[in-house]
């Protein structure tokens, strides 16, 4: 190895994540949170487990291969020891998790939600699954058995299986049978409750009929995980011109990849179990006994089915995102962002501000070209229909559009075939880097020159996320940042990564230089008995020159608060090394994905969002951009959010020197929850629109109409 690295105050990347994760089960595990949000929460548990497998340890699978003796240089792990570890950590999580959702479905038990077993059902609504399974499932299940005539079948990414031990004259076989496509997993009974039966239990109850010339032995639900760690840039995969064409390749690629995980439901056989071990070719710790259902995104159509007043009591208070409280409502959002600097804050304030600004740009005579990186979008994204006014209106629209966003590839497909239609100019980012930065520069002309409006933000382009996810967005009409933005746009056309700007902080040339200057200097401070200090916002910490800089600065004095949503690599509190470095993370409600990074204090403060993270691949293998907040209001309204941040102690846990995560929440401490607060605070601010102005006789006259009809 190249460096000597300090192991005493690292942490494994992968065995944090997954305690992140565990932070999020443990969400449906409180009671304080309504019955219908901790169903959800552990849907999002378990959709987080799965893009974990197929992202992160497919990966690892991968480097195991071709690097076996590579050692992670913030655990000094190998990739076997990786991927064992991770799996010595799933069995308490899959149990936590079994444990969870017995209790969460007793609790909906007593409000007349019920998943039902056989065992639960009457003759009758036997003899109607029954029915349903020869009427609707029967005419669309293919099995098959396997033997010489039918070989081993592909099983695809995340699909629900049938397995079989089936025996006839003595010999045993196996048969399998794929859940079918397009049919709803729920099967409702009738009645005054809400009670159902998922699709597979009816399958795996009634398929016997489908192997009349076997004996059933035994029977189980089954799940496989395939690696989805395809890079698109890799020569292997290359064989089109056609950019769109390309990635639409690789997608099916990912439904081939080796299988990294094998679930089960409620149990198999140990046959099935060891046969399904050599056909796949996976290892012992690779499998895993589930007691909830293997894929939990039904839980979202339920709610369809539960009565009204039910459903408002087991969620949470309904919330709409206020109008930004430096926005007046009506006006035009153009001449407000032309008058001084505005910050949205999602959810908490509404993105729909941002898309007025589009649209008005769209129609605006003075409006020369708008240029945006898109990373995701909603499904139905009103930007895009926007982006495709303007481009129709005669503007020049050139769209960055990043085919490699990880599962939502075949969106962006979609999208920049609508757009181009349009007329938009579309580029699809660099080769080896992805353009994860969130930037929309508006240009405009009029007698007295060239001006800019400019959007930068710390989320997507995404009117739906936007609604769950805290996120800041930035809109200026700041010339100085404007010409940055076109600098930037400019490289980014010509493939350029070693720009040079005056305010924006744009990797990989110069983002993470610029951060350890920062973090640097408040060492520098320290060290002169200034006063100093660092607050770092962000989903995940993995880049070890930061986190070694962070170390530093810590030995030298400077008290630093890190609150990392994710995965940590640092451990706090370590004698010598961290002890004045703080770590909590958020998980509530929303999801956490603001990026924030502070330095110093008063007149000193520098302060920065940014779409990156902390992680190597976003400094040094991803286009991001921080941007710095110049309007002292809105320094002031940041550093006001910070202090709220840190002093949450309902949904925030510490992060110990030893790698776990502990309530902050003391005993008679009043109770403070960060997302709570900036819900009512963004409530609190929101302005009304402006009253239309009436004449004298106007007013008399609707008083007397008033007075004389008594409306």
């Amino acid at each position: 190895m190249g460096k000597n690295y300090d192991y005493s105050y690292t942490q494994d990347r992968e065995l944090s994540w997954l305690k992140f994760n565990e932070r999020v089960l443990r969400e449906a595990g409180k009671k304080s949170v309504p019955i219908l949000e901790r169903l959800k929460f552990l849907e999002i548990f378990t959709n987080n487990l799965d893009e974990f497998y197929m992202v992160r340890v497919g990966s690892i699978h991968e480097m195991s291969l071709i690097h076996d003796h590579h050692h992670d240089i913030r655990s000094n792990l190998t990739p076997d020891e990786q991927l064992t570890k991770i799996a010595e950590s799933m069995g308490p999580l899959y149990r936590l998790r079994d444990k969870i959702f017995t209790d969460v479905s007793e609790e909906l038990e007593k409000r007349g939600i019920k998943q039902c077993g056989f065992a639960d059902l009457n003759m009758e609504e036997k003899q109607y699954l029954k029915n349903y399974f020869e009427t609707m499932l029967l005419p669309v299940l293919s099995p098959i058995v396997i033997g010489k005539q039918h070989p081993f079948p592909h099983l695809p990414n995340k699909v629900i299986h049938i397995g079989l031990l089936l025996k006839k004259k003595g010999k045993e076989s196996f048969g399998i049978i794929a859940m079918p496509k397009d049919m709803d997993r729920m099967i409702f009974l009738k009645g005054e409750q809400t009670r159902f039966v998922l699709l597979e239990d009816v399958i795996a109850r009634y398929c016997d009929v489908l192997f009349r010339n076997y004996t059933v032995e035994d029977k189980t639900v089954l799940c496989v995980t395939r690696s989805a760690d395809i890079n698109p840039d890799d020569e292997i995969y290359e064989n089109t011109d056609d950019y769109r064409e390309h990635m639409r390749q690789i997608i099916k690629l990912r439904r081939r990849l080796h299988p990294v995980r094998l679930e089960f439901y409620r149990g198999g056989s140990k046959w099935i179990e060891k046969y399904l071990m050599k056909k796949l070719d996976i290892s012992a710790k690779e499998v895993f006994q589930s007691l909830t259902p293997l894929d939990m995104k039904y839980v979202y159509q339920l709610t369809d089915h539960i009565p009204k007043e039910e459903k408002k009591r087991g969620s949470y208070q309904p919330f709409t995102p206020a109008v930004n409280r430096d926005l007046i409502p009506g006006e035009s959002v153009t001449k407000q962002v032309l008058q001084g600097d505005k910050l949205l804050s999602f959810p908490f304030e509404s993105i729909d501000s941002f898309v007025q600004l589009l649209k008005e740009s769209a129609r605006d005579k003075e409006t020369i070209s708008i240029k945006i990186t898109i990373y995701r979008l909603a499904k139905q994204a009103k930007i895009v229909k926007y982006l495709c006014e303007a481009a129709e209106n005669g503007k020049e629209v050139i769209v960055l559009m990043e085919l490699r966003a990880r599962f939502d590839e075949q969106n962006n497909i979609n999208y920049s075939e609508i757009l181009e239609e349009a007329g938009c100019k579309i580029m699809y980012g660099i080769e080896d880097y992805k353009v994860h930065s969130k930037v929309c520069l508006i240009t405009k002309k009029n007698s007295r020159g060239i001006y800019y409006i400019t959007q930068i933000g710390t989320g997507n382009y995404n009117e739906s996320t936007s609604k769950i996810y805290t996120d800041l967005s930035l809109l200026t009409a700041s010339k100085a940042i404007g010409q940055d933005a076109t600098k930037f746009f400019r490289n980014i056309s010509v493939f350029n990564l070693d720009g040079e700007y005056d305010h924006l902080l744009v990797a990989p040339a110069s983002l993470k230089n610029n951060i350890i200057k920062y973090i640097h200097r408040e060492k520098m401070k320290a060290e002169s008995f200034q006063p100093c200090g660092i607050f770092m916002k962000m989903n995940s910490l993995t880049d070890r020159q930061i986190i070694d800089a962070l170390a530093e600065a810590s030995c030298a004095g400077v008290p630093i608060f890190l609150l990392v949503r994710g995965i940590c690599c640092i451990r706090p509190g370590i004698l010598g090394k961290t002890e004045n470095i703080r770590v909590e993370s958020i998980v509530g409600r929303f999801l956490e994905h603001s990026r924030i990074y502070s330095f110093g204090s008063g007149e000193d403060l520098e302060i920065f969002i940014s779409s990156a993270d902390m992680m190597t691949r976003n400094t040094k293998r991803r286009v991001e951009v921080a941007c710095p907040i110049y309007d002292p209001a809105l320094r002031k309204r940041l550093s006001d959010m910070i202090e709220i941040l840190k002093k949450d102690n309902v949904q925030a846990s510490r992060l110990l020197s030893n790698g776990e995560y502990v309530s902050k929440r003391k005993k008679g401490d009043e109770p403070l929850s960060s997302q709570t607060y900036f819900m009512k605070d963004a409530r609190r601010h929101e302005r009304k629109p402006k009253q239309k102005k009436t004449g004298f006789f106007a007013s008399v006259g609707r008083r007397l109409f008033q007075k004389r009809t008594g409306r």
